[in-house]
Parts: structure tokens; sequence; C-alpha cells
């Protein structure tokens, strides 16, 4: 049975060249532990997100008996939440907009005619929280994309359509 390492965060303020030095040592003491511990890093699945500025430099961690580049990504996704190399939350707010509008698009296709209490039930069961996921990272010119998600879920009850 093989295990892996997954989850494993490691971050550093990196202003010189010793700070980049300081995190690739970071990173090679984490791959001695792994290796004592038996909890392989998938090298593939190891991204890096340049936060705040684009230095050029390299992390690489072993994989067997080569030493792989790790992959330099814009965004990387933790649990669900987006964290992007700007820190805007814009991609964030989309996607949970997006994806409880897919939600209404299920409650519409399958109940034919919703009374307020259903819609409430639904609504705060389904849609609601997918709303609320984004919402402690929303800034309010992202909100319009909430608002619009709203306004399509109260017109599936004709009561709450004006």
């Amino acid at each position: 049975m093989k295990m892996f390492a997954d989850d494993t965060k490691v971050w550093c303020r990196v202003k010189t060249e010793t700070d980049s030095i300081t995190l690739q040592e970071d990173l090679d003491r984490l791959q001695l532990w792994s290796n004592t511990w038996q909890l392989k890093f998938n090298a593939d699945k190891c991204k890096v997100v340049h936060i705040g500025h684009s230095c050029g430099t390299k992390y690489y961690m072993e994989e067997g008996s080569t030493r792989k580049e790790l992959e330099s990504v814009q965004e990387g996704r933790d649990l669900g939440v987006i964290i992007t190399a700007d820190l805007k939350s814009s991609s964030q707010c989309t996607i949970s907009a997006a994806t409880a509008g897919r939600v209404i698009g299920i409650v519409r296709r399958n109940f034919r005619q919703l009374d307020i209490a259903d819609f409430r039930l639904i609504y705060t069961t389904y849609i609601r929280p997918h709303l609320e996921f984004c919402i402690q990272a929303c800034f309010p010119h992202f909100v319009k994309d909430l608002e619009t998600v709203h306004k399509a879920a109260t017109n599936l009850v004709p009561k709450l359509r004006k």
C-alpha cells in the first residue's frame, strides 16, 4: 500500500536569492522526511504559485533518482478555494455563481411548479451554500454575479418573479 503526503503547504517570503535557496532547502528537508516515513510526494501534483511577484525562481523535488522541476502556475485550488497569484477573488466568485446557476437549472428541469415553501427549502439547501461559499472572498463589484443567480432562482416561483 502506498500513502502520499498530500495537502502539504510550504511558503516563504522570497525577496532575495538567499530566500529562494532557503525555500529549496525546506523542500529538500520535506523530501527527506517523506522518504524516512515512506509517505511519498507526487511531484506531478506539486505546484508553485508566486504570489505578488513574477520571479523566475525554480524549485525541484526528487522523484525516484531524478530531480524534477515543480510546475509554476498562476492559480491553485485548496479545499475548493482558488488562490491566484494576484490574490484576486474574481475567478472564485465566477465559479461559485456558475455552480449555483447549474443547480438552478437542475431544479428548473425537475420541478414543474414550486410554491414559496418548497422554494425556500430548495434554495437554502442547494443554491445558497454555493453563494455563501463565495461571499467571504467577494468584492462589492462581483456581487452582480451573485445577484444574477439570486434573480434566476426567484424566477422559479411565479409569485416571486416580480
